[in-house]
């Protein structure tokens, strides 16, 4: 399931201070808190709880955040501390920051996550593609850090011929109880840290953990059509799930490059074609370019600056199916510079030509004249 947005969860702009993730937090963390919800709403409200708990944790770190902010999700790994790279936010305990944040209400740390295997956190790879490449499909090599399922101790996290046990201080759960004073207050067993199980002799390769860090060099297939904003989503390529727990996805997040011709509006693609003063108003036919191959514009007689010309099937097939779109071509009748005094001459010959105040060779400028000394006299200017 892919996480949501951390601003989202907390209800916060991207430019929050520090006082309004508090806040925000405290809000919710109220709301959502398990001593507040029983019965059919429990389940809903830990879920929540946890990730405004989670939301917290990222954003009210400051090098948490700057990572968060640069890479999202990928750029956070609580199980490792957090900081710049490919981990995904995973499920950690409430108590590192409940008791922070409500200590003064409840007076310490309260709720944890249940003991038992978790899901390996999605992970998110950003994608930089050319604009040939996300309209043809390619196929591309990436390299991605990410936990893997460590192979000397099986993802157990104890040594080989070991197992883990049963934590006895909380019987496996994961929870103790703890009285405090009107409260009954539920947090993560100090001994065996939400696991619900103790390792006592762990793995000299993971350390206990029962993941470790590797790179993995991955074969992934874009479909044609694909735009900026678009993600491919490979299963089971996230991070190892703790305690042999189910891994994660990984979703790769396609941004397409800005290109030096073309523009991109959904399955649309449009350009600017420069053309001279005398194609314009004689016409003509040149060369354009086309992601399928050079075709033959045709110009009519009298062409003016903004005059839109479609091409037909000559844009971006979309990748979720329907036609294919239609490259737009707008022109630009650009002013001849750097002239020599006889092409000065010539022009000025050729103005003396043209009926003065006449709108027959220039039907726009005449009337915007026209619309101004209306204006004029309507102003008493």
């Amino acid at each position: 399931m892919t996480k949501r947005d951390y601003y989202e969860v907390l209800g916060l702009a991207k430019n929050a201070g520090e006082d309004e993730i508090k806040k925000s937090y405290r809000r919710l963390a109220m709301k959502y808190h398990p001593d507040r919800n029983t019965g059919e709403q429990a389940v809903e409200a830990e879920k929540m709880f946890k990730e405004a708990k989670e939301a917290y944790e990222m954003l009210s770190d400051p090098r948490k955040r700057a990572a968060y902010d640069q890479f999202g999700h990928a750029g956070v790994d609580p199980s490792a501390g957090g900081g710049p790279g490919f981990g995904g936010a995973g499920g950690g305990n409430f108590s590192d920051i409940f008791g922070d944040v409500f200590g003064d209400i409840f007076g310490g740390a309260a709720g944890a996550r249940r003991g038992g295997p978790n899901r390996g956190a999605d992970l998110r790879y950003n994608l930089e593609l050319t604009l040939e490449e996300a309209v043809a499909g390619t196929t591309v090599k990436i390299r991605v850090p990410t936990l893997v399922g460590c192979t000397t101790c099986g993802g157990s996290g104890a040594k080989k011929g070991t197992t883990p046990k049963g934590c006895p201080t909380c019987g496996g759960v994961g929870q103790v109880r703890m009285q405090q004073g009107f409260f009954s207050v539920q947090q993560t067993c100090p001994r065996c840290h939400g696991r619900g199980k103790i390792i006592e002799t762990p793995c000299a390769s993971c350390h206990g953990q029962g993941r470790v860090q590797e790179h993995k060099t991955l074969s992934v297939k874009v479909p044609a059509g694909v735009d900026t904003g678009d993600r491919i989503r490979l299963a089971g390529e996230g991070e190892a799930g703790e305690l042999g727990g189910p891994t994660g996805d990984l979703y790769v997040q396609v941004a397409v490059k800005a290109h030096h011709i073309f523009t991109r509006e959904d399955a649309h693609l449009y350009c600017e074609v420069p053309i001279t003063i005398t194609t314009a108003a004689l016409g003509g036919e040149m060369e354009v370019p086309t992601l399928h191959g050079k075709v033959m514009l045709k110009i009519p007689p009298g062409t003016q600056t903004g005059k839109l010309f479609r091409l037909r099937g000559k844009g971006v097939k979309p990748v979720r199916g329907g036609p294919e779109g239609d490259l737009l071509c707008r022109v630009a009748v650009e002013t001849p510079v750097n002239l020599t005094q006889e092409q000065k001459e010539l022009l000025h010959r050729f103005e003396q030509t043209l009926e003065p105040g006449s709108s027959r060779h220039n039907p726009q400028s005449q009337g915007w004249v026209d619309k101004a000394k209306g204006f004029f006299e309507k102003m008493g200017f």
